[in-house]
């Protein structure tokens, strides 16, 4: 009965229009699942890092609570943790999507008195596909492509892997890549491994030309989804430290950039670029 009435009572508050519905708990459920994939494809795709991603932090309606030990990647790393509380690696960036999935199966079974199993199973089986659909599309639209095509998915997986090996800042490397030409140094030369960004470059090239698409308008849209800037821990730090001092300016600045991070701000143009080096002996817990 008390599991009912709180169902009873989130559908009525957040979904009005299934409340007479037959099947309004499948239907709740089945919505949070692919709002989950959907949120968790796109905080892969800006390399967004949770930190601490208990049952209890993840909302019916799709959406993500009690951000603590969060971070954006700098270098592309899926092994990365931000929680340093976090030792054996549960929440790292790669394990995020599984992690989702596991959370909404705690979810489904605590709604086994009001489901069948069949219809449990049935809505929690749409989580995979629909992860994978989102993040396809979205890495597809980061490179500057226009449609997905199942060809794309080689050419997606083989740049993440180079950004990896080499160390790549993520953010600046996506932003940069809306200014791909063949002969841009200044993105190849974010690669140790020159050759294999070169291999890959020709790839991507070819793929570009099949659109038709200019160069300004391929980085129009890329700029509309890749942001030049992204909230990093050391970026935090310092503002924290100069508001600890009575100077909110940073704070202020912070704020304005973050609320539009598509957009160029030449006033904070220091927070498009790489990290400082003191940023990799920042670590931040639960506490934090």
């Amino acid at each position: 009965k008390a599991v009912k009435a709180l169902a009873d009572y989130v559908i009525q508050r957040n979904f009005p229009q299934w409340v007479n519905q037959d099947n309004k708990y499948y239907l709740m459920l089945e919505n949070c699942v692919l709002k989950t994939a959907k949120m968790i494809a796109q905080w892969q795709s800006v390399g967004f890092n949770h930190g601490v991603m208990n049952t209890d932090n993840m909302s019916i309606i799709g959406d993500t609570i009690d951000y603590g030990p969060f971070g954006f990647l700098d270098a592309y790393d899926p092994e990365h943790i931000c929680n340093h509380s976090d030792a054996n690696g549960r929440y790292s960036f790669k394990n995020q999507p599984s992690v989702g999935l596991w959370n909404l199966n705690a979810l489904a079974t605590s709604l086994t008195s009001l489901m069948s199993n069949d219809d449990l199973i049935r809505a929690l089986k749409q989580y995979e596909p629909e992860f994978i659909h989102q993040f396809r599309h979205i890495m597809a639209s980061k490179i500057g492509l226009e449609e997905y095509q199942p060809d794309d998915e080689q050419l997606i997986n083989q740049l993440l892997e180079l950004l990896q090996i080499n160390n790549v800042d993520y953010t600046i490397f996506f932003r940069t890549l809306g200014e791909f030409t063949q002969s841009n140094q200044a993105i190849r030369d974010q690669f140790i491994d020159r050759e294999g960004f070169d291999a890959w470059a020709k790839k991507y090239s070819a793929r570009l030309a099949q659109q038709s698409l200019t160069d300004q308008q391929r980085q129009q849209n890329m700029n509309a989804v890749n942001p030049k800037y992204v909230l990093r821990n050391y970026m935090a730090q310092a503002s924290i430290a100069a508001a600890q001092k009575g100077d909110y300016s940073e704070v202020n600045l912070l704020l304005e950039v973050l609320q539009s991070p598509f957009e160029e701000h030449p006033q904070a143009e220091k927070y498009a670029g790489l990290p400082p080096d003191w940023a990799d002996q920042l670590s931040v817990s639960c506490s934090s």
